[in-house]
C-alpha cells in the first residue's frame, strides 16, 4: 500500500511492536468483526519501526500469550510495493476472547474499548448461540446458488477493492465464508447468492405495507392497507426491490429558492436507505415466521426487523459502537456497494434526517426486534445563519433540562436546539458570547455525558442533537 490510512473499526495501525497494544487489538478485533493491524507505521503511512519478518513473528507470538483463550491471527503479505510487508489478519472469533488481566475488549471506531459486566454477559450469551449465518443448509447444493449473482458480485468486489479477482467462483465462496469445507452452501451463501433463497428461509424477505392514515387501516377506517408488496430474492435483489418501492409511494415536494425550484423527497434518500439495509443485514435470521417489514404512514415510515440487538448494543452506544449479527452478509453487502463504510450509518442517517429538517430517527429495541421511525414532519428553521441570542430566565434552566442540576449556559443551548433542531460549537458561542470556547465546549460534553445530547460528526463537522 503506498500510505497506509488511519486507524478504523477494521484497521489498526501500530507505530512500533509493543506486545500490550497488539494483544489488545487481537482481542479487539476477535470479539468485534475482525480487521487487519498494520506495525511499525503512522497514521500517515510514515515508517516508524523498520521490521523484519522474524519481529512481527516474535511480537504476534508473545501477543498472542496474553489472549485467553489464543486469538487465531496470521500474517499475510501486501500487494502493494510500498508500504508494510506482512500484515496481521484478525478473523471475527465465535469464543470470547480477554486479556490475561481479565480485560474483554471490542472495537469502537479506530479504539479499543473495555466492556461493561452487563456487556460482557450480553456478549457472553451472543457468542453461546453461535453464528446462524455459516450453519449449513440442509438439502442445499451448489445448484442452488445463482451464478450471474455471483459473477456481479466479483465484479463489484473489484470495483471496490480495485484489484482483480484471479480465483474461480468455487475458491471466491469458500474465501469470504458462504460455503462448507464440502461446498455445502451456508445461510450466508444462500441469502447472498441463492437462485430462491426463501425456498429454505421463508422469513428472509421483506413486507411492505402503505396505510392511508396514521394508524393500520384503509380508507373508510376499516382495518386494512392501500398497497401490500411481498419482496424476496437474494439479498441483493431484496435491498433493490424495496427501495424501488419505497421510492415509488414516498411523496415529492419542492423547496424553491430564487427562481430555481428543487424536487425534495419525503424522506431523505440516505437516511431511508440506511434503515433498509441496515435492517436487511442484521436482522436475526434464525427467527422464522416473521420477515421485515415496512410500515408507510401519512406521518411516519416503520423499519421492524426481527431480532433485539446483537451482542454488546445498546440504545446507548448505538451509534458510536458497531457489531455485526451477521459480519459475512455484512461484508458481502459493503462489497455490493449498499454499506459505504462498516460502523457510520446510523451517525449518518441521523445526520441527513436532522440536516434536512426531520425529528432524528426514533430507535426502539426488544427483545425479539429493532424497529427504526422516521418521521416526514419538518421544523420550520430561521433563516441561514441568523442565530439569535437567548435570555433563559432562571425558572426555564429546571425545565429545559428535565429537573437535572444544568447550569443556564447549558439550559440555552437546549431551548435552542428544541428551536432549531440542533447546535454547533459556533453557534453556543454565539449565545454565550462572554464564555470561553473551552468552558462552553465543557458545557456540551457534559450534557453528552449525562445522555441528555447527543454527538454527531467530527472534527468541524460536530453538532449535538437531543438524544
Amino acid at each position: 500500500m503506498a500510505s497506509s490510512p488511519g486507524s478504523s473499526q477494521t484497521l489498526a495501525v501500530l507505530p512500533d511492536l509493543d506486545t500490550l497494544p497488539i494483544a489488545e487489538t487481537l482481542v479487539s478485533f476477535a470479539n468485534s468483526d475482525g480487521g487487519t493491524i498494520v506495525l511499525g507505521y503512522d497514521a500517515r503511512g510514515n515508517e516508524i519501526t523498520h521490521a523484519e519478518v522474524e519481529d512481527i513473528e516474535s511480537a504476534l507470538r508473545q501477543a498472542a500469550e496474553l489472549c485467553k483463550p489464543p486469538v487465531r491471527a496470521t500474517l499475510e503479505p501486501t500487494e502493494a510495493s510500498a508500504g508494510p510487508a506482512l500484515v496481521i489478519r484478525v478473523p471475527r472469533s465465535d469464543e470470547l476472547h480477554s486479556l490475561d488481566d481479565g480485560r474483554v475488549l471490542v472495537r469502537s471506531g479506530g479504539e479499543n474499548r473495555p466492556l461493561r459486566g452487563d456487556e460482557i454477559r450480553n456478549m457472553a450469551n451472543n457468542k453461546a448461540t453461535g453464528d446462524f449465518e455459516v450453519t449449513e443448509v440442509a438439502g442445499a447444493s451448489l445448484d442452488d446458488l445463482d451464478t450471474a449473482m455471483i459473477d456481479e458480485y466479483i465484479v463489484k468486489r473489484e470495483e471496490r477493492m480495485r484489484r482483480r479477482y484471479t480465483g474461480d467462483r468455487v475458491q471466491l465462496l469458500h474465501e469470504i465464508g458462504v460455503i462448507g469445507h464440502h461446498d455445502q452452501p451456508l445461510v450466508a451463501g444462500i441469502l447472498l447468492f441463492g437462485k430462491n433463497p426463501q425456498a429454505y428461509m421463508p422469513q428472509s424477505g421483506v413486507v411492505f405495507v402503505k396505510f392511508p392514515g396514521v394508524e393500520p387501516r384503509a380508507e373508510g377506517g376499516v382495518l386494512g392497507y392501500g398497497r401490500r408488496e411481498e419482496i424476496n430474492g437474494p439479498l441483493a435483489r431484496v435491498v433493490e426491490r424495496a427501495w424501488q418501492v419505497i421510492l415509488e409511494e414516498m411523496r415529492v415536494g419542492a423547496v424553491v429558492t430564487g427562481l430555481a425550484r428543487q424536487d425534495v423527497l419525503e424522506y431523505p434518500e440516505y437516511a431511508v436507505r440506511e434503515a433498509l439495509v441496515n435492517a436487511v443485514a442484521h436482522r436475526d435470521y434464525h427467527l422464522r415466521g416473521r420477515r421485515i417489514e415496512i410500515r408507510k404512514f401519512a406521518d411516519r415510515m416503520e423499519i421492524v426487523s426481527p431480532g433485539g440487538l446483537a451482542g454488546y448494543m445498546t440504545l446507548e452506544n448505538l451509534v458510536e459502537e458497531h457489531f455485526s449479527r451477521n459480519p459475512r452478509l455484512v461484508q458481502g453487502l459493503f462489497q455490493w456497494g449498499y454499506i459505504e463504510e462498516l460502523g457510520l450509518g446510523i451517525d449518518r442517517m441521523i445526520e441527513d434526517m436532522v440536516a434536512s429538517g426531520h425529528p432524528p430517527p426514533k430507535f426502539s429495541p426488544t427483545s425479539y426486534s429493532f424497529s427504526v421511525v422516521l418521521s416526514n414532519h419538518r421544523e420550520r428553521h430561521s433563516h441561514a445563519g441568523a442565530v439569535q441570542p437567548i435570555q433563559t430566565p432562571a425558572a426555564v434552566v429546571g425545565a429545559a433540562g428535565g429537573g437535572q442540576n444544568i447550569n443556564e449556559r447549558q439550559a440555552r443551548a437546549l431551548i435552542y436546539i428544541r428551536e432549531h433542531g440542533r447546535i454547533t460549537n459556533r453557534d453556543y458561542q454565539t449565545l454565550c458570547p462572554e464564555v470561553s470556547a473551552e468552558t462552553l465546549r465543557t458545557d456540551l460534553v457534559d450534557l453528552v455525558e449525562r445522555g441528555m445530547l447527543l454527538r454527531i460528526g467530527e472534527k468541524k463537522g460536530t453538532y449535538y442533537i437531543t438524544k
